[in-house]
């Protein structure tokens, strides 16, 4: 951002007017504003690189959001927020192709799809997106579930093929190893319980104790989280 551009949006958030390019009326404005960067901006304030008026003017209520990677747990909550996103796109073209009067689809129209059965991700397809690590954060699932959407062809479900090409790559689906694998071996069901647990608790807590919107953070049934917490209470 130029040091101009700094100085107008100084402007802006300090006096709340601005003028048109080319126009001598100030206008008044009322505006929150919320900024995102992925810069270190008190070393460029430091570096002289920004401005640090406008740095404190912006820094009212900082919040620091892990990269994507590190909270893995969000991903089948976006990935569903993206579905109905896109979805909802792809029948309101279906529609308008439709109230063309042609008694077809146009050439390049939204395939017929039916929102109200609604888009899932299969098994598969879920698998591979929990574990890519996501370089470019919220903004490249959401560029990735759009392509799966616009490549499902009309299927209710979004199958592996599905997934832009960097996701398929088998670098992709390199998981780094979690757990050590002591000499002596490990129990791997209590293991394998104890995520379990967590995970169901952590979806609880998420949705204040509400079985049903856990049940789908974990792409499961009511009735099936309902028996592993009864299994693991024991």
């Amino acid at each position: 951002m130029s040091a101009a551009l700094q100085m107008k949006l100084l402007r802006v958030l300090q006096q709340r007017e601005f003028e048109r390019v080319g126009d001598s009326h100030t206008i008044k404005v009322d505006v929150r504003v919320i900024a995102a960067t992925h810069n270190d901006l008190r070393k460029m304030v430091a570096d002289g690189e920004f401005r640090g008026d406008l740095y404190y003017r912006l820094n009212v209520i900082p919040i620091q959001l892990a990269p994507l990677r590190e909270r893995k747990e969000d991903i089948p909550l976006l990935v569903q927020h993206f579905l109905d996103k896109f979805q909802s796109r792809v029948a309101a073209e279906a529609h308008a192709a439709q109230d063309t009067g042609t008694g077809h689809k146009p050439a390049g129209a939204a395939p017929e799809f039916d929102p109200a059965h609604g888009l899932t991700v299969s098994q598969q397809a879920m698998r591979r997106l929990m574990s890519y690590q996501w370089p470019g954060n919220v903004r490249q699932l959401e560029n990735a579930i759009e392509r799966a959407v616009a490549f499902s062809g009309g299927r209710s479900q979004i199958d592996l093929a599905d997934l832009p090409p960097d996701l398929l790559e088998p670098a992709a689906a390199a998981v780094p190893s979690l757990f050590p694998l002591p000499d002596e071996g490990l129990d791997l069901d209590a293991l394998i319980a104890g995520i379990e647990r967590d995970l169901i608790q952590r979806s609880l807590d998420r949705t204040g104790g509400n079985k049903g919107q856990a049940a789908r953070l974990l792409h499961l049934k009511r009735t099936t989280l309902v028996e592993k917490l009864k299994r693991l209470q024991k």
